[in-house]
């Protein structure tokens, strides 16, 4: 390429924001926004509590699995992955705003909050006709809408127009949006559940604070006469407001004077009403029912605290939302003919440094792993002997092989040694 041909199809993002090849595009379109418009927003004031942490690091560790559109064989294992715009939403990106590890995390965090979630094929390719009109279609664009209301064969979905920049609802047919409800309905989005029983304690709680810290001074005054009759309680009301006069107005330092005869006594601490006992018994039990410890969300949880928190509490999530999608996305036929949606976690993501060399011996000993997947699990990159991509065991001598497959003794000293295969 000359540095003409250089110069006339190169392009600046500060200098100029025309193209030279297409005509520009129209920016002012849509509603403008100073904060994203379609991230989640947490309702029914979780978003004010540490629940918000349980949902965080749940949406994260599911959206951690990769979900992938594949081939599986005639048992139903896992032959390969298919290239294909559902697998590509799945994986690179979901809709102009997501990636698929992103959009996966906003399923899961408005599922958890909303206790059921819409996710809606915005944009599809499809020979006969619309959502409502056909049952075969591909999926090149989707995006996690909220249900309004149900019907019998459809759902109104509050769901993000990317055109406009703003959201809208819309009538949408069962048959062709992934409705995938939250596994732990019953602990998390019941009324009367632990969930929001722990959410009402925290609400309490930060009333209290918020009183606690609302700047009272939180005293009594012991005047020197009884208070029983009206003329004397006048009196002391009055003094009370004196002695409020002089602690806000024109003093800075809040200093205010008193007869010899009153008694001043300060309130330095509130009554102990169980609160926070309440609520640390709410939140083990809420961690007891969801699978979840107080190590998983500090990260300091062991292999086999971390295994049974996956098994227990992060793929039946993951299992609902692909569950779900292969029965909505995928057409009989395509079912037929072996297409599936799995998830699949990287194991060795918990295995310690000095333990992984002990695991890669034994699985390409037993021929289960290649060294180049070993490699490809280390960060190394792969190999470029022939032997690398093959599932051999290293550690055995192999003897050459005829043309039928079948290794044969170099020579009859081989046989008499008894060392011929």
């Amino acid at each position: 390429m000359t540095i003409h041909e250089r110069l006339t199809n190169a392009w600046n993002a500060f200098k100029d924001n025309k193209s030279i090849t297409s005509p520009p595009v129209d920016y002012d379109v849509g509603e403008v926004s100073y904060r994203k418009p379609d991230r989640i927003r947490l309702t029914r004031g979780n978003e004010r509590t540490i629940i918000t942490a349980i949902y965080t690091r749940i949406a994260i560790d599911a959206s951690a699995i990769a979900i992938k559109h594949v081939t599986t064989d005639e048992h139903g294992n896992y032959a390969e992955t298919i290239n294909s715009k559902l697998n590509r939403c799945l994986t690179v990106s979901a809709n102009m705003d997501q990636t698929g590890r992103a959009f996966i995390q906003d399923v899961v965090m408005s599922m958890l909050d909303d206790g059921c979630v819409a996710i809606v094929p915005t944009d599809i390719r499809s020979e006969f006709g619309n959502l409502w009109t056909t049952e075969s279609f591909d999926v090149l664009k989707m995006r996690t809408g909220k249900i309004k209301e149900w019907k019998p064969n459809a759902v109104l979905v509050d769901l993000y127009n990317e055109r406009s920049g703003k959201h809208e609802q819309t009538w949408l047919p069962k048959t062709a949006v992934a409705i995938v409800e939250n596994p732990f309905y019953a602990i998390m989005n019941e009324p009367n559940s632990t969930f929001y029983r722990l959410i009402h304690k925290l609400n309490i709680m930060d009333t209290i604070d918020d009183l606690n810290g609302s700047g009272k001074f939180n005293m009594i005054i012991q005047l020197p006469y009884t208070t029983r009759t009206e003329m004397r309680q006048q009196q002391a009301e009055k003094r009370r407001k004196e002695l409020e006069k002089q602690l806000t107005d024109g003093n800075n330092y809040g200093i205010a004077y008193a007869d010899v005869s009153e008694k001043i006594v300060q309130l330095n601490r509130s009554i102990d009403n169980q609160m926070m006992d309440q609520v640390s018994y709410l939140t083990s039990m809420l961690y007891s029912q969801l699978g979840v410890t107080e190590d998983i969300l500090k990260g300091t949880a062991d292999e086999q605290v971390t295994l049974n928190y996956y098994n227990r509490t992060v793929n039946p999530i993951v299992n609902a939302i692909t569950d779900e999608m292969k029965r909505k996305f995928l057409s009989r036929t395509a079912i037929s003919q072996g297409q599936s949606i799995m998830a699949f976690r990287n194991v060795f993501n918990l295995v310690p440094l000095n333990n992984l060399a002990e695991i890669a011996d034994k699985f390409t000993r037993n021929e289960i792993m290649t060294s180049n997947e070993i490699r490809q699990i280390i960060g190394l990159r792969p190999a470029d002997d022939p032997k690398a991509d093959e599932l051999i065991n290293s550690n055995l001598n192999h003897p050459e092989e005829n043309q039928e497959g079948r290794a044969e003794p170099k020579n009859k000293e081989e046989i008499q040694n008894g060392q011929g295969v």
